[in-house]
């Protein structure tokens, strides 16, 4: 399975794609002079990265690849996303398939991930089903949580994490290029309606 490394790159690159969604993002906007934390659509995309990690939370409590690593997780993220974004006035639709989909994307990297474990895969459609899945295509490497200090364990975990950056690192790389070419269009656009109502 990936490691955390991997599943934040993930989530960031979903944040900044779902920028590029025609629609109500004026307000993920940020002036040019403005610092790199806003440009990049500061918190929101903080928290995508991290959505897209937090499903390893259940490493801590033994049952890894469960209940965090399903739809209905998936459908809980959602939910608390909608919530939060009515609370703060922010685009409902926008900000919850930004966040739900930021978190699936862990689910996505780990069915495609390699996995040496017992029972294989992740409990993907739980609460509908207790099957596991997995693809067996192996394009992430498997990351070791056990013994995190000695050589091998190191080796292994440095290879995939390399593996995973220069898998997903071009991905985040383009969208990140793409939404600055977006949104600085849109940004001029806005800026220019803004001065003909005045």
């Amino acid at each position: 399975m990936p490691s955390t490394v991997g599943h934040a790159l993930a989530g960031l690159a979903t944040a900044w794609t779902a920028d590029l969604v025609p629609g109500n993002r004026g307000w993920r906007t940020a002036p040019p002079q403005a610092g790199w934390f806003d440009r990049s659509g500061g918190g929101l995309t903080v928290t995508c990265a991290l959505l897209a990690a937090a499903p390893d939370v259940d490493l801590l409590f033994h049952w890894h690849r469960t209940v965090t690593h399903s739809a209905g997780a998936v459908l809980f993220v959602a939910l608390f996303a909608a919530t939060m974004a009515a609370n703060s006035s922010r685009p409902i639709v926008r900000v919850t398939l930004m966040c739900a989909s930021a978190y699936a994307t862990h689910l996505l990297l780990d069915w495609l991930g390699a996995d040496a474990t017992p029972p294989y895969g992740l409990q993907a459609l739980w609460p509908f089903s207790g099957a596991w899945y997995i693809s067996h295509l192996n394009i992430f490497r498997q990351t070791a949580r056990r013994f995190l200090l000695t050589a091998p364990i190191v080796r292994q975990n440095a290879l995939a994490i390399g593996q995973e950056i220069a898998i997903l690192g071009p991905i985040v790389w383009a969208v990140w290029s793409v939404r600055v070419k977006a949104l600085s269009g849109f940004s001029a656009q806005m800026s220019r309606s803004d001065h003909a109502s005045k």
